[in-house]
């Protein structure tokens, strides 16, 4: 295990060199600071309503080529993503690709939702297992580097579904163990278990619009010693500037999609708060999606961030993310206002 450390976080290339890399809390695991997202392919996400919509198989192949080339070595996925499409694409992504991809792009897959309607949920060992086993069947791997609890399961105890994924990290099959959508009583109550392997970082919604992580989550990490990898750090596509007051949205955004998690942010405040920021990007020669992303970045406790691009274009703000000089995160927190 040691060996296969090292290889990892030795190698370089000339594009990953391009790209700022972290180590994921104390996993030892070095991940791109941005992080590919792939739960749009083949679904939105793990609704089963939206199984075999999103991308296609070809357009996720598009968005991937371009991630590694821009040196993005990390994708993320899960099982229930477009009822297992995503990992099933990626494990044929991977087959098209030499050592030097196949070798070194770092994998994160996560479990809990159902596979489809009517199929069964949850954190139970024997169902931890089992999704593992289907995942790598999925991916073509034998391992996965990072294996989240995808929700919690206020039906199993943690102590253990933590003691499954014990095993899985014991059996070489998973290399290091996290937890997505969680909230500090529950991180308080995981970090309580005493055995050998710990969830090791947090993969929650964190952005200018959406700060519940900062009230207990980020702080328990920091405490700790966990990584922190935020998703939606442009609230479903609200921080690109594409929602304009008084307009409908575009067509096949988010809001046409899947609104409902991001209904909240119709408010005058929210636009009042977006068209500043709009108006602080014209005139630092950016766009408020990478100002949106950098001020991320720029936080200490979050180790890298996940994006989920529709089209290799939609890489970009993250990428100039990375070449920006710095942002003041307390001046862009009052600008927005959230």
């Amino acid at each position: 295990m040691r060996d296969e450390k090292r290889r990892r976080t030795a190698w370089t290339s000339s594009s990953v060199a391009l790209m700022e890399r972290a180590y994921l809390g104390g996993t030892g695991i070095r991940v791109s600071r941005i992080i590919l997202g792939c739960g749009n392919f083949g679904g939105i996400g793990s609704a089963p309503a939206f199984f075999g919509k999103g991308e296609s198989r070809e357009e996720a192949f598009a968005i991937m080529d371009a991630a590694w080339e821009a040196g993005i070595t990390t994708f993320d996925t899960a099982d229930a993503y477009g009822g297992g499409r995503s990992e099933t694409w990626i494990g044929d992504w991977l087959k098209t690709k030499g050592p030097d991809v196949r070798e070194h792009v770092v994998l994160s897959t996560k479990t809990f939702n159902p596979m489809d309607e009517g199929e069964d949920h949850g954190l139970a060992p024997v169902r931890v297992q089992r999704q593992l086993e289907s995942s790598l069947r999925r991916l073509g791997v034998e391992r996965v580097d990072m294996y989240l609890t995808h929700d919690w399961d206020p039906d199993v105890p943690v102590a253990e579904t933590l003691d499954a994924l014990n095993e899985l990290v014991r059996e070489g099959k998973v290399g290091a163990i996290g937890a997505s959508n969680v909230g500090g009583a529950q991180l308080r109550a995981a970090l309580a278990v005493d055995l050998p392997v710990r969830f090791e970082w947090v993969q929650n919604s964190y952005s200018l619009l959406d700060r519940d992580a900062e009230r207990d989550v980020l702080p328990l990490c920091s405490e700790h010693g966990l990584g922190f990898t935020p998703f939606s750090p442009l609230a479903g596509g609200w921080l690109t500037g594409k929602y304009r007051r008084g307009e409908p949205p575009p067509a096949g955004s988010r809001m046409t999609q899947r609104p409902e998690p991001y209904e909240h942010l119709r408010d005058d405040r929210v636009f009042d708060g977006l068209e500043r920021l709009g108006r602080l990007a014209a005139e630092s020669g950016t766009t408020s999606a990478a100002l949106a992303v950098a001020w991320l970045l720029a936080d200490p406790r979050v180790t890298a961030v996940v994006v989920g691009p529709r089209r290799p274009a939609q890489l970009e703000p993250a990428l100039a993310a990375l070449r920006l000089p710095g942002v003041d995160r307390d001046e862009l927190s009052a600008l927005v206002g959230s």
